[in-house]
């Protein structure tokens, strides 16, 4: 089979988590695959030395361009290194979605975006699990591999592998990647407006979404909050209709958490809204709808009304 890579998203020194996920992918294509990882950034020493503990091998390409991620220059410089019938795995996000699919056009090779499941390969065909429709429908899709393919992995999808006993070896080359010029280029990046609650150090999290119906019930999620010790945090639905403010969205639009338990009240459960959830919290779920894809990732899923659910749960809460 042909080697398979995982391109390794990080920021301000440290790795991304679905860096372990990728791992997992990877051995769920090829059990025995020793995966290459690539970090493509400026001073990215200490992200190739961590990542290196669970890779058995590491590239690094070392560049002042791309101390801030630019697509363009980055895709350029993977045609150059990679060969000719590479798989590449790399997170299903917003900087993914720029880099991936002019990739696959480059390298002449099958395109695969927010998989979420692998079912193995037969012969030189690669089967997985997409889901399309706002994660109402699980597609089975299945590719040639044999020209190698860019396949963009869910965040959340595969489960971290923790082992972190690869003892990979760390390879230069930045040389081999060559001088590559844009059109476009990096200006500044634009801080959010700082909010009351800073939801990216919280460890419990009480998430609404369209569920709550109307600004006033959001009073009952806010009550159940602080009965439970949480933070209030919402989906985009709630922050368009400025319900609440932007410092309170988690999603790839949103802030980043990572809390110890998530409890999503009325949340569908997008792609988008999943991947700004990191760190494998204890996610509660609670939703009219049985088959909402948050289920699907859920540790305890209950079909309810979170407008009848929320204040019994706050009742219980704070008897106990």
């Amino acid at each position: 089979m042909a080697q398979i890579f995982a391109y390794i998203a990080h920021k301000d020194g440290v790795a991304d988590d679905t860096a372990l996920e990728l791992v997992t992918a990877a051995k769920a294509i090829d059990a025995g695959a020793d995966v290459t990882a690539i970090v493509v950034g400026s001073g990215v020493d200490a992200v190739c030395d961590a990542v290196a503990a669970s890779y058995k091998n590491v590239w690094k390409i070392d560049k002042a361009d791309v101390a801030y991620p630019n697509a363009e220059i980055i895709r350029a410089m993977l045609v150059k290194i990679l060969p000719g019938d590479a798989i590449l795995l790399m997170a299903h996000d917003t900087f993914g979605m720029d880099l991936g699919p002019g990739l696959s056009i480059k390298m002449d090779a099958p395109f695969a975006p927010d998989v979420v499941g692998i079912d193995g390969v037969d012969g030189s065909t690669l089967k997985m699990v997409r889901q399309e429709f706002g994660g109402q429908v699980s597609t089975h899709v299945a590719c040639d591999i044999a020209a190698g393919a860019v396949i963009m992995v869910r965040a959340g999808a595969f489960t971290a592998n923790e082992s972190k006993g690869a003892g990979g070896a760390v390879t230069d080359k930045t040389a081999d990647a060559g001088d590559v010029t844009a059109k476009r280029k990096f200006l500044e990046v634009v801080e959010a407006e700082a909010g009351d609650v800073d939801i990216t150090k919280s460890e419990v999290l009480v998430s609404i979404g369209r569920g709550i119906e109307e600004e006033d019930n959001i009073e009952i999620a806010r009550e159940l909050a602080e009965a439970m010790g949480a933070d209030l945090s919402c989906s985009r639905p709630i922050v368009d209709a400025k319900w609440l403010e932007k410092s309170r969205q988690v999603g790839t639009s949103g802030q980043t958490v990572k809390p110890k338990v998530y409890m999503a009240m009325g949340i569908s459960g997008s792609f988008q809204h999943l991947g700004g959830i990191k760190g494998n919290p204890f996610i509660v779920a609670v939703n009219k709808n049985a088959k909402a894809p948050i289920f699907q990732v859920a540790d305890i899923g209950i079909v309810a009304d979170i407008l009848e659910f929320m204040p019994e749960l706050t009742e219980k809460v704070k008897s106990a």
